[in-house]
């Protein structure tokens, strides 16, 4: 007695919150411009990704095209896939300084560790978000302009 009571009850209030549904599907077919869906491949050079978007991994660089990484390799460490690769080299005064910042976006999580973990916030999550390729050599990414300083 109790499944059957369920039974059209289920009938009853199916249909209801069905034309509930579709009311608000009405609504914004009638006044389009009352629409907040991204019409995402139109407004491609109008759209921002929110601040905290976590694209790829990218080295921050001042005008003259320095960066602050002193090759500590703390953000390497931080990397749980193995991501990053920070390969350092001596200058002239024998000081250690960043010789190539590898990056490998194919097997990153974009977990944002690295940015986390790095003392002297050299790293930033870039916004790209169209970073689709054919190629895996496309994926694989030195990040620092020059080599040897810092």
């Amino acid at each position: 007695m109790i499944t059957v009571s369920k039974y059209f009850h289920a009938a009853v209030t199916g249909p209801i919150s069905l034309l509930k549904g579709l009311s608000v599907t009405l609504k914004y077919f009638f006044n389009p411009k009352k629409i907040v869906t991204e019409q995402y491949p139109e407004n491609r050079a109008t759209l921002k990704m929110h601040e905290r978007f976590r694209g790829r991994v990218e080295l921050i660089h001042n005008e003259q095209g320095l960066h602050s990484c002193t090759a500590c390799g703390i953000c390497e460490k931080a990397c749980s896939t193995a991501a990053i690769n920070v390969l350092a080299t001596k200058n002239i005064a024998g000081k250690r300084v960043l010789g190539k910042y590898l990056y490998r976006l194919d097997s990153c999580t974009q977990c944002g560790f690295c940015v986390e973990s790095c003392p002297f916030g050299c790293l930033k999550m870039a916004h790209d978000f169209e970073m689709s390729s054919t190629d895996r050599r496309a994926f694989n990414m030195v990040l620092n302009k020059t080599e040897g300083q810092g």
